[in-house]
Order: C-alpha cells, then sequence, then structure tokens
C-alpha cells in the first residue's frame, strides 16, 4: 500500500536523499506502511532501507544510517487507513447535540484508538479486538486516552447504547500490565453514574494504578447539554449542590488513594469549582496534570503561569460564564474589560469558553467600547483554521467589531504575552 508524500522537510534527512513531494512511500525494511503507527515504528531503526516510487514509476531504494531519534522529514496525504467510527448511542454524546447546518466533520463520530494517540481523541473499546490491544501493546501506544463513565457492566451499556460496553473494559487489565499509560474519563450525568455508582468506579478504576503511582489518571468532567436535545434523554444540568458532591467525594478517594497508592489518581474538571464556588485545588495538588487538556486543572496551571503587568492598554478579553469570575480576579487592576459571552448557540447550560461562536460574540460585542483590541480563547477555533463552530472566521468578527481579535493560547504565558503586546 503505496503513501503519498505531501511534503518533505526542508534541511531534513529525505531532503538530502532526493525525496521530493509527489514521490510514494512503498515500505521500509521491506516491510509495508499501512498507517502511521507502522511509519513510526519503522523509522525508529537505525539503519534503513527505504523504498521509493517516483511519480514516474521508477522506484529508488535507498539505504540510510541515522540515530533512533531522527525523523526523516516527511508529510503524508493519508496516513491512514479507514478511521474507526464510534457504534455507541451515548445519552450524553455532544455530537448528537449539535443543530442541524453545521459544516460536516463536526457530525463525525470517531472511536480509533490512532486517533487517541495522535490528537488526544478518548475512545471506549468498545469496536476493538485483542488482536488491536496487541498492536498498541506492540507499538508501546502510549498514553491511550479511554472513556469509561461507569464501571458497572449493566449501566455502562446502558449509558453507551452497547451491548459490547460491559464486558470491553476487560482490556484494561491487559493495557496496564503492559506498561501502558492511561488517561481514563468519567462524563458524569445526574442520576446515571454519580453517587454510591461514581464511588463504585472510582474504587474499581484504582486497581490500575501502577506500583508506586503513576501512569495512570481518572478524570471527571460534566456533561454537557445543548437546547438542541431532541428526541434524546432526558438530561439534568448539574446543580452548585451537586458540584459540591463530586468535590467531595474527589478528595475523600485522592486522600485514600495518595496514602495508599502514591498517587492522587482522581481530578475533577474546573467546572466542578467554579459552579460550586469553591477554591481551586494548588499547582501540587494536580500533581504533574495529567489531564490538564481535558479541562483538569487549567485555571490552577493558568493563574500559576500568568504574570501580571503593572498595567495595560484598555483590551476586552472575551471568556465563557463559567470562567468569568475567575478571570474578573485575576486581572483585577488593569485597563480590561473581561466580558462573558452567553451561548445562545447552544444553550444556558454551555458555558465552557471553548465553545464559543462567532455569531455570539459578534452579536454580545457590537455597540460596546472595546478599546484597542478583542482578546477570544483559541481553543474556540477550529483547530487548523480561525473558524469558529459557527463558521465565521476570526477576520469577520474584526471588521465587525472594527477592532483588531486576536486568538490566544489558552494559558498564562500566552495571555501575559498577548496583553503586553496588545
Amino acid at each position: 500500500m503505496k503513501k503519498l508524500i505531501l511534503e518533505v522537510e526542508r534541511g531534513s534527512i529525505a531532503e538530502e536523499m532526493g525525496i521530493e513531494a509527489g514521490d510514494f512511500l512503498l515500505a521500509i525494511n521491506n516491510r509495508e506502511i499501512v498507517d502511521i503507527f507502522d511509519y513510526r515504528m519503522a523509522v525508529m531503526d537505525e539503519e534503513l532501507d527505504i523504498l521509493i516510487e517516483k511519480p514516474s514509476g521508477e522506484e529508488w531504494l535507498l539505504e540510510l544510517d541515522k540515530d533512533e531519534d531522527e525523523e526523516l522529514g516527511l508529510v503524508f496525504d493519508g496516513m491512514m487507513d479507514t478511521m474507526r467510527n464510534c457504534g455507541n448511542n451515548c445519552i450524553f454524546c455532544f455530537i448528537d447535540q449539535n443543530p442541524k447546518g453545521m459544516r460536516p466533520s463536526l457530525y463525525v463520530k470517531d472511536d480509533d484508538y490512532r486517533l487517541s494517540f495522535l490528537h488526544g481523541n478518548y475512545i471506549t473499546l468498545t469496536n476493538m479486538s485483542d488482536k488491536d490491544i496487541d498492536r498498541i501493546l506492540r507499538y508501546r501506544i502510549s498514553p491511550v486516552n479511554i472513556s469509561i463513565h461507569a464501571t458497572d457492566p449493566d449501566l455502562r451499556v446502558r449509558m453507551m447504547g452497547n451491548k459490547r460496553a460491559g464486558v470491553s473494559l476487560d482490556f484494561l487489565g491487559k493495557l496496564t500490565e503492559g506498561g501502558i499509560v492511561l488517561a481514563l474519563q468519567i462524563v458524569l450525568c445526574k442520576g446515571y453514574n454519580d453517587g454510591d455508582q461514581l464511588d463504585k468506579t472510582i474504587g474499581d478504576l484504582s486497581q490500575y494504578i501502577p506500583e508506586g503511582g503513576g501512569g495512570c489518571s481518572l478524570s471527571i468532567v460534566p456533561v454537557g447539554i445543548t437546547k438542541h436535545r431532541e428526541n434524546l434523554p432526558k438530561l439534568e444540568p448539574l446543580s452548585r449542590e451537586d458540584c459540591l458532591d463530586v468535590i467531595e467525594k474527589i478528595n475523600k478517594w485522592q486522600k485514600k488513594l495518595l496514602a495508599e497508592k502514591g498517587t492522587r489518581f482522581v481530578f475533577g474538571a474546573d467546572e466542578f469549582y467554579l459552579k460550586a464556588e469553591a477554591d481551586l485545588p494548588s499547582v501540587n495538588e494536580y500533581e504533574d496534570f495529567p489531564q490538564i487538556d481535558n479541562g483538569v486543572g487549567m485555571m490552577t496551571s493558568f493563574a500559576d503561569e500568568f504574570d501580571k503587568p503593572d498595567k495595560s492598554k484598555k483590551i476586552t478579553l472575551v471568556t465563557g460564564v463559567a470562567s468569568c469570575s475567575f478571570m474578573r480576579d485575576l486581572l483585577d487592576g488593569l485597563d480590561i474589560e473581561v466580558v462573558a459571552i452567553h451561548n445562545d448557540f447552544y444553550g444556558e447550560y454551555i458555558t465552557v469558553a471553548g465553545l464559543l461562536t462567532g455569531g455570539d460574540i459578534i452579536n454580545q460585542l457590537q455597540g460596546r467600547e472595546l478599546g484597542e483590541a478583542v482578546l477570544i480563547p483559541k481553543t474556540a477555533l477550529k483547530a487548523d483554521e480561525d473558524v469558529f463552530l459557527d463558521d465565521i472566521t476570526l477576520d469577520e468578527i474584526t471588521e465587525k467589531l472594527g477592532v483588531p481579535v486576536i486568538a490566544v493560547e489558552t494559558n498564562g504565558q500566552a495571555l501575559t504575552e498577548a496583553i503586553a503586546n496588545g
């Protein structure tokens, strides 16, 4: 199976060898390259025989000696075979809660362990086989992000709408024994996997903590509920009291597991603390921030990295309702207006900054005195393009508001620099 080479990085080994964009990779060391993991594994060897096909059909066999950690500098078009779609019917699936008319990619449900490795996606294990697990172990694909939700087999089947959901968690033991780092997740749904079921799930999963701690973590995140839940099971938003109860459980388990296993293991999303109006844990309490990309510890890390300047230009900073008070406290004393954008697109229960839309930002900022610039969270944009979930671009917002609109990475250092350059 030949793979089209889309780009050859300048100054790379591949460029020096005469490989060009438009060539095809046929094999490395007589091994066919099926996908990104075959390629990554193959290029770790120090001695390589690389078989290339030129657009003319001519084949080149290139011999190479290199250091183990040296990259070839090849960028491919289509290094994945058919993506594995999700076969679940989860009661909380956010994709099912998208309104009609959005770009097609926002309705794609993937459940592919390769994308978990490449992009941090969470998988459920329900579409995997022993052969897949063996491949993860052979290639040392680590960490693997896994959505658990509940360890009670019947409850997991009920929540995920897949009869394999109750047995697929058997793979966790094999992964752990193989030394794979597990990043586990619970999407907390009121009346389903909270209360005693949450305690059971945390307790059951704690058995996968390696001896000495580390190597496995569990995040708990609140379910996201949009206003587009037609014909879907009824879900209730978590109240302040519910969030306080979750925090209490997390604290109890952290104390127990730190004493017994050497790690706190289970961590709650920032949303619980913000909605409960509770103090965020300290930097040390998040250990090495194992699931910060899942919104766990992001605020604490943000505050720790932020270097508050003595003064700033007049700027407007856009955020979600959930983090508004936090940001106002962080920026107190500066000439920066923090504006919480209410999510009219998805509804009142969606309060995180990463799901803001361009239309809501325009509608709620037009006519206001915005100062010299507007700062927005980069997480609200598509990963590889300056476009929001509603397909409005950054340039369109700038044109509508009449001031520069700047996307800022969601970390304290980036905000410090944006304010300084504002």
